[in-house]
C-alpha cells in the first residue's frame, strides 16, 4: 500500500468527507492529508472511545489502508450509544477514504468497511408491552 502515501502529494490543503450511519448513530467524518490527529467531538479518539473494541473499530480503516500516522481526523457524532457511533465513525472514515484515494475503494468494499450495517431497533407493536414482549397473560 505504498502508493497511498504517493497520492497524498496532490491532495495538500483538501479535506475530504464522509457520512457514516449505525443504527441512531449519525457521524460527519473529515479528513485531510497532514499531522496524525483523530477527534471525536473534540476529544482524542482514546479519549472518547475507552473500551478497546469501539476503539478498534473506530480506527481499524486507517490500519487496514496503513494511512494512520498520514492524515488528520476530525469527527462529528450524534445520537445512539457509544458502540453504535463507533460503527459510524467506521463507516463514514471508511466512506471518506475512498473519496481521498479511489485506489483503495475495492479493497475497502471487499473488506466490509463501505456496507452499511441495516440493523435497526424493531418498533414497538400496540396491544404489547415492546417490540415482541407481550403484557403478562392471566389465567385466573
Amino acid at each position: 500500500m505504498s502508493s497511498a502515501s504517493n497520492s497524498l502529494e496532490g491532495t495538500a490543503g483538501k479535506q475530504f468527507y464522509g457520512t457514516g450511519r449505525r443504527r441512531e448513530s449519525i457521524a460527519r467524518v473529515y479528513i485531510k492529508a497532514g499531522a496524525a490527529s483523530f477527534t471525536v467531538n473534540g476529544r482524542p479518539v482514546d479519549d472518547y472511545f475507552r473500551n478497546v473494541a469501539w476503539h478498534t473499530s473506530a480506527v481499524e480503516p486507517l490500519k487496514f489502508t496503513q494511512m494512520l500516522d498520514q492524515v488528520a481526523v476530525k469527527a462529528m457524532v450524534k445520537g445512539g450509544g457509544v458502540g453504535g457511533q463507533a460503527g459510524a465513525v467506521r463507516m463514514g472514515l471508511s466512506r471518506a477514504l475512498a473519496r481521498l484515494n479511489p485506489e483503495l475503494r475495492p479493497a475497502l468494499r471487499t473488506n466490509g468497511f463501505l456496507t452499511r450495517d441495516p440493523r435497526m431497533k424493531e418498533r414497538k407493536k400496540y396491544g404489547q408491552k415492546g417490540a415482541r414482549r407481550r403484557f403478562q397473560y392471566s389465567k385466573r
